[in-house]
């Protein structure tokens, strides 16, 4: 059986005093009530740099530039309905206050203790590569 790769984007935006951003999936979405990275899926002929910014804008209400996103690492999991493929960025840099614009809970989490937060399969490998960046 062959599954569908589902490209998706993410994005480790970090504060000045090196914390990350979190967002908690709202009830009714799928992994409900586990922690992400902010981001979405990429539509057909969208860059994951465009897509990303689009994705921010809608979530958190604030402006990136293709120029304040380093590319990091990506996931790459499996599961059971599709595989998903997932680059994150992180970005140090934008325009506007953060605030969710989607219902979803926020929390700045310090590079140390984001294994305290549960995410999604894929993300969790990715908790050990911002630990060592930051």
């Amino acid at each position: 059986m062959t599954l569908a790769i589902l490209l998706v984007v993410a994005c480790a935006l970090v504060d000045a005093d090196g914390r990350v951003l979190l967002a908690k999936r709202p009830a009714g979405k799928p992994l409900a009530g586990l922690w992400e990275f902010p981001g979405g899926k990429i539509e057909p002929g969208e860059t994951p740099e465009a897509a990303l910014i689009r994705e921010l804008k809608e979530e958190l209400n604030i402006e990136i530039t293709g120029k304040c996103l380093a590319p990091l690492s990506f996931a790459s999991h499996t599961y059971p309905e599709f595989h998903l493929l997932m680059p994150l960025y992180v970005c140090r840099r934008w325009d506007g206050d953060i605030a969710a614009q989607q219902g979803q809970q926020l929390a700045w989490v310090r590079a140390q203790k984001l294994a305290d937060y549960p995410m999604p399969p894929a993300d969790e490998p990715l908790k050990a590569v911002l630990r060592d960046l930051l």
